[in-house]
């Protein structure tokens, strides 16, 4: 069971194949929603808002797409997930003392903690574990 929902980890899965790809050449909004099955216009709006929180520089053309602009190590999961606002905040009104004095003070505190994990992702670790992936299924291919 996942907590993050499904638009947060294809803002990560997205970000991950900028990097791996765009410091060669840009990369595509339309080729990263075809690898990962969905129509363009769904991932769009995930680069938009990373290209605004400049993390992307968006270079317009034929040829053109998104590169990364700052160095994988500088970037975390939990920055991406903030700036695609994939993942809003949990505040709900209490409907009981119950809720308010024990059931989201303890939500809270897990959320907190899961946030400050994904801050210790880089880009850069997760960029490496693909590239280790593709590695070894180039690896069985040829086996």
């Amino acid at each position: 069971m996942s907590v993050l929902p499904r638009r947060a980890l294809l803002a990560i899965a997205a970000v991950v194949e900028v990097a791996l790809q765009g410091h060669k050449r840009p990369i595509a909004a339309k080729r990263l929603a075809s690898r990962h099955g969905l129509p363009p216009r769904h991932l769009e709006t995930v680069l938009q808002a990373r290209w605004c929180a400049r993390e992307f520089r968006g270079i317009r053309g034929p040829r053109g797409g998104y590169q990364l602009a700052r160095e994988r190590q500088d970037v975390s999961a939990g920055d991406i997930l903030r700036a695609s606002g994939a993942v809003e905040g949990s505040a709900q009104d209490p409907t009981s003392d119950l809720m308010a004095k024990v059931v989201l003070p303890a939500v809270a505190a897990a959320e907190r903690e899961f946030e400050q994990a994904l801050g210790r992702i880089s880009l850069d670790e997760l960029a490496q574990l693909a590239e280790s992936a593709n590695a070894n299924e180039i690896a069985k291919k040829r086996a």
